[in-house]
């Protein structure tokens, strides 16, 4: 399959807005390629330095990447694309914003991963390792395979990470958990190996679902881990000891009302890809539907959000 590839170059205020954009039109997946998280990862040994052109590692700005199939409607999604672009911009200060476009295959895509994607221990004890990569775990350690496709999530990014890392921490066994916008199905297959009884994940894009339906099966946890298309929580049928939101600051204070019907007493909704600057509002919302903040964990620019419906708190075992 042929794909439209769409470049922004914007700095990183503007991050959370030019994703959403991206989202809004219908994209099959995002990429973010920021110079400070890759410079962190090759500090950390997660990435070689040299795998990285020197303009990226230099680089002033952030580029996030999203990707549309060429058909005779992406002319028109295309101009609809750059106008909200150039609206945006205006919302900020000194705003940034540079569009290439670009086609490419969707096999050369994947592919172009397999450069840098090294296993990487996430939490304290999931370790997610690419399918093309071997690896010995430790006893403690848990593993999830995983091929990103031209989905959002390899569990490098920091969002990703702070999902992982809350999710290991407040789950229990035989809890049922739901995963909102699974992208490449990375935290609902943590949440099956961490000891869910099930696990409800859902995308809005095709794509998506199609690459975390794969990735689920590729850890044999397609007894747990139910990958479903639809938008949010609309088609959830039941109620959960954990929601997770991986998504934006927009989407999370628009289904937090949502999220709390679905939560079981006590239950523990993990909220991420929440950009510093918007932290007060999250909070503020869930606050106002009745949620209790649990914790606030950092990483950089990104914020994720742990709260619960009562007073108790479902501390670590």
């Amino acid at each position: 399959m042929q794909w439209q590839e769409i470049s922004v170059t914007t700095s990183e205020t503007m991050e959370e807005a030019v994703t959403n954009l991206f989202y809004e039109i219908g994209a099959a997946g995002v990429v973010i390629e920021d110079p400070i998280l890759i410079n962190r990862y090759v500090q950390e040994d997660v990435w070689d330095a040299y795998e990285f052109p020197k303009e990226i590692m230099e680089a002033e700005h952030i580029v996030i990447k999203g990707y549309l199939p060429i058909d005779d409607k992406l002319p028109l999604v295309l101009e609809q694309f750059k106008g909200s672009l150039a609206a945006i911009s205006d919302f900020f200060q000194n705003p940034y914003v540079s569009v290439q476009l670009n086609e490419i295959c969707e096999e050369d895509w994947a592919n172009s991963w397999k450069k840098y994607y090294k296993p990487q221990k996430v939490g304290e004890r999931i370790v997610v390792v690419p399918g093309w990569e071997e690896y010995f775990p430790k006893e403690e350690e848990i593993v999830v395979e995983l091929d990103p496709g031209m989905a959002f999530g390899t569990g490098n990014h920091p969002t990703t990470m702070i999902c992982i890392k809350a999710v290991e921490k407040y789950i229990r066994p035989d809890w049922q958990v739901a995963d909102i916008g699974t992208g490449s199905g990375i935290i609902a297959i943590s949440a099956a190996k961490l000891g869910a009884r099930s696990v409800y994940a859902v995308d809005l894009d095709t794509l998506a679902v199609r690459i975390a339906e794969l990735n689920v099966e590729k850890n044999m946890v397609k007894d747990i881990v139910e990958v479903t298309q639809g938008n949010l929580l609309q088609n959830a049928k039941k109620t959960f000891n954990i929601i997770v939101a991986n998504i934006i600051a927009s989407v999370i204070i628009e289904m937090s009302e949502a999220v709390y019907g679905r939560l079981e007493p006590s239950g523990i909704f993990i909220a991420s890809g929440i950009i510093e600057d918007r932290q007060e509002e999250v909070v503020i919302k869930l606050q106002k539907e009745g949620f209790r903040i649990i914790e606030v964990i950092e990483d950089g620019a990104w914020r994720g959000i742990v709260a619960t419906k009562q007073s108790s708190v479902v501390g670590s075992q």
